[in-house]
């Protein structure tokens, strides 16, 4: 199988570049939602303005978190679109604030667009960018991720978030993903991009079994060779099967991120950073009886 490794990595030190950060793999990454919107699917409304933005960052930070993940477009099955100038000034502002109170945090921008991107890290320096729908909703985007040289999370999706959930279909799930993935890197590497990470996009164009074969089957990406985010927190794919809703789903959430763990995750993308950075220490304490 062809290697994709980016020029940034190497093999015993699994890394990438923000700006002047090298952010290592060696142990499992929390990377903390900061939502700003008011419709997202569990904590929507709740961080509006820069008193509660900076409080929930600094409550991120406290408990453990490596990386803070705003996003200004709630990408629920079936949300509202937001346009390009809401989405901005809902960002900006929030930005600004974490950057003026916590200037050495780690940011990730939660967007599709290339526009945000671009005026994000010009004006506040380097961040990674967090693209949903992993380039195919804005053409523009992999020459700006170039031309910005930021890190890159590239995440698998079918359809929008509009009608990504009207009856998705595979023929062969994995082989599919993993060929969405393999195209688009080879169109990354056009363009100079240098630090990659996949997300397999966990309920963005899946069914219910389809998100249980993709957890079982994590380690099938490990042949891309590239870090692996995983954003499983308080899912559907949890209280669907378990009952209950977003509020009830934390066990569910951690027993899910736990076994992400054991198929490679690099990265928790969650709501609750406490319990997440716990499961990563008990992980990492267990991997490291077995050597």
């Amino acid at each position: 199988m062809q290697n994709y490794k980016t020029n940034c990595f190497n093999s015993d030190n699994l890394s990438i570049k923000c700006g002047d950060k090298l952010i290592n793999f060696q142990k499992p990454l929390v990377m903390g939602i900061l939502n700003l919107t008011p419709d997202s699917f569990y904590d929507g409304g709740s961080y509006l303005d820069s008193l509660t933005i900076v409080k929930r960052a600094k409550q991120i930070l406290l408990e453990g978190a490596d990386i803070i993940d705003l996003g200004a477009y709630s990408t629920r099955p079936g949300a509202a679109q937001v346009t390009p100038k809401d989405e901005l000034q809902r960002m900006i502002p929030a930005v600004e604030c974490i950057r003026k109170e916590f200037p050495e945090a780690t940011l990730s921008i939660d967007t599709f667009r290339a526009e945000i991107a671009d005026k994000v890290v010009n004006q506040f320096g380097s961040c990674i960018i967090n693209d949903i729908s992993g380039g195919t909703m804005d053409e523009k985007m992999y020459e700006t991720i170039g031309e910005l040289q930021v890190p890159y999370i590239m995440m698998h999706i079918k359809g929008t978030p509009q009608n990504m959930q009207i009856n998705p279909t595979y023929g062969k799930l994995m082989e599919e993903m993993i060929d969405f993935f393999r195209v688009r890197i080879e169109d990354l590497n056009k363009y100079g991009v240098k630090d990659v990470i996949l997300d397999p996009g966990f309920g963005f164009g899946k069914t219910l079994d389809h998100n249980y074969e993709i957890l079982g089957k994590l380690m099938e990406f490990k042949s891309l060779d590239l870090p692996l985010l995983i954003g499983l927190s308080r899912k559907s794919m949890i209280y669907r099967l378990l009952g209950g809703d977003p509020t009830t789903s934390l066990n569910g959430t951690t027993a899910l991120n736990m076994m992400a763990l054991e198929g490679g995750a690099n990265i928790l993308r969650v709501h609750d950073v406490k319990e997440a950075v716990e499961c990563v220490n008990l992980h990492t304490k267990i991997k490291a009886s077995l050597k």
